[in-house]
This record gives structure tokens, sequence and C-alpha cells, in this order.
């Protein structure tokens, strides 16, 4: 910052503070919430001014601060009371950003996103609309944003559900792309459809009589995270085999339904990981919290989560703090 004077003929760096309020960039500032219900969908609004669909907030009035915006918004758009202190982005977007009229005269904006947490099926019951300009709320599965909202707001959405996931604090962005990029950005994990699996979660091993279409297994790592496969070319994740690496104390942790047939789950410890045989995937580390985000699993996801704790209590492995997933390297690893 330069030094201020009431001297215009001083020399050097000095400025005016008349000159230096000038010389500092103007932007608009504005406040969204993301909110998911238990199956990850995130909350998008329908609106009476334009045809594609947004994330609850708007501007940030002179003198309020972002967070007091994000509030006042989702109870004047939203009719739903709350306080939103955790940030999951800050997004710089650019003055020239694309579909912005020139007769608004768009000088660039700071935008804060919000995490409005998940919502049970009661509250989501609870929202109000209000008379005009917010028509509709709907769920959306993450890969289809880019198809429901305006390309620039469905990149800084799926940012800020990968921040969320992540657990490491509020990801910055400029035009929506994040400047510090995680495995989860690198990989666009969220970018295509999950695979649902809605079916019941019956615990213990799979009955004799009934044929297993899938198997995959929990593979914990010493500190409590699992393997986690991702696709390079669709970042679509999913749990590996439970043979795909060594791995000891094997158990059947339970199944679900599907197609006259079962998709098992086995639970196991690792003891390391190979090196890497097909490049199609990348491997990573995750917390079984975040697997179960990453997935589609409906509301019986909880009791497999429950059950993959249980799991990992008998083998012995500490529960692991959200960290953001770390991808594992090419040569593998021995413990």
């Amino acid at each position: 910052m330069p030094q201020l004077t009431d001297d215009p003929g001083r020399a050097g760096t000095w400025m005016t503070p008349a000159e230096y309020g000038a010389s500092r960039a103007a932007l608009w500032t504005g406040a969204t919430v993301l909110v998911t219900d238990h199956d990850g969908r995130i909350l998008l609004q329908t609106v009476d001014y334009r045809s594609d669909r947004l994330l609850p907030g708007g501007a940030v009035d002179a003198g309020e601060a972002p967070s007091a915006a994000a509030a006042r918004e989702m109870r004047e758009e939203l009719g739903v009371d709350g306080h939103y202190p955790r940030g999951l982005a800050v997004d710089w977007i650019p003055a020239d950003a694309p579909g912005i009229p020139p007769e608004m005269r768009f000088p660039g904006e700071i935008l804060h996103v919000y995490d409005g947490g998940t919502w049970t099926p009661e509250r989501i019951g609870s929202v109000r609309l209000p008379a005009q300009e917010i028509t509709g709320i709907d769920f959306a599965e993450p890969a289809d944003l880019p198809a429901l909202m305006d390309a620039g707001d469905a990149r800084r959405a799926l940012s800020a559900l990968r921040a969320r996931i992540n657990g490491a604090g509020p990801a910055l962005l400029e035009d929506g792309r994040p400047t510090a990029p995680t495995a989860l950005d690198r990989l666009g994990v969220l970018r295509t459809r999950r695979v649902p699996q809605h079916g019941t979660w019956h615990p213990g091993p799979v009955p004799a009589r009934l044929p297993v279409h899938d198997h995959t297994g929990w593979l914990f790592a010493p500190d409590g995270r699992v393997l986690l496969l991702v696709a390079r070319a669709t970042g679509a994740a999913h749990l590996p085999s439970p043979k795909a690496e060594p791995a000891v104390g094997a158990l059947p942790l339970g199944y679900r339904y599907a197609d006259q047939g079962a998709l098992a789950r086995t639970a196991a410890r690792l003891t390391a990981v190979s090196p890497a045989a097909d490049p199609a995937y990348a491997r990573l580390l995750a917390t079984p919290e975040q697997v179960r985000e990453l997935s589609d699993w409906g509301p019986a996801g909880r009791h497999e989560l429950a059950a993959a704790h249980t799991a990992r209590a008998h083998l012995g492995l500490p529960a692991a703090p959200r960290t953001p997933p770390t991808e594992l390297p090419e040569q593998g690893l021995r413990w």
C-alpha cells in the first residue's frame, strides 16, 4: 500500500487519499447458500426473471456482512430462518463474464458460498416461497448442474460441494475454478451421475440362495480411511473389489437386493497397496463419511456407514478425522 499524504507535490509513491481511493477496484459482493438433502442432491431455485436455476442467495446490501446477507436471503426467498457461519468458497467473477448485459456495467463480483447443511424432509417441507421472484425449488443431482445452471454458477456450486466434502476450509475460486485444486477437483469427481443403490441395507453375509451381482469392499488403511477408486475419464467414484489389494481380517459387512441378486460389501484391513495396474483409475484414501457423500445410497446409506464404522472398530483401527482425500502414488504403499 502506498503512503498517503495531503501534499500533492510530495515525490515518490505518495498518493492523496482521493487518488488512492480512485485507484482501487470496485466490485459487487454477493452471497449464496449450498444446501443438500440426505441423498447428496443440491437445492436449486427456479426464478421468474431467468430460465436457468440458482442457488438461494443474492446481493449483499451496502454495509451488510456477507453472512448476514446469506441469512437474510434465505429468509426472504425460502421463509427459512438460519445462521450460516461456515464458508465453502469465495469466488472472483470477472467483469467480462459471459451473459451479462453491457448496460448493467458489471464491474466484477466477489461471491461468498456458505454451507446450509443437509436438510431433513421436515425442514424441506417448511419452505415457504414468496409471492413473486422464487417460483419453485427442487433438489438436483450434482452432475446435472451444468445442464440446469449458468456455466459459471454450476462450476462454483460443484467446487463448493467438493470443498465441503474435503473439509479443509473454504476454496478460493476464480470464475468458479479453484486456484489450488484438490484431488476431487483435479479428477472432476461428481461431474457424472452417481449410480443409485437405494435398496434396504441388510447386515451380515449374503444368503446362500441369493446370487451376488456385485461385490465391493471397505478396505481400511491403518489410519481409518478407506480405499476409493475414481475413473479418470468420468470422475465416477466407487469402492473397489474386496480382492483388489492385499488385506486381512475380511468379514461380511452386509448387502442390498438388486435385480433378484445382491450387492455385497466386505470389510477388511489393508496391508499394502500394490503398484497401479490400471491407469484408467486413480486410487484415493478417503474417510467413510466422504465415501458416503460421493455415493447415492439413499436413506439406508446411514446404516451402511454405521456398519462400516463397526467393522473398523472390530479391526482395531481409529476413526479418521476429515481431511481432503489423497491420491495414492502409482508405486503403491506398504504399512
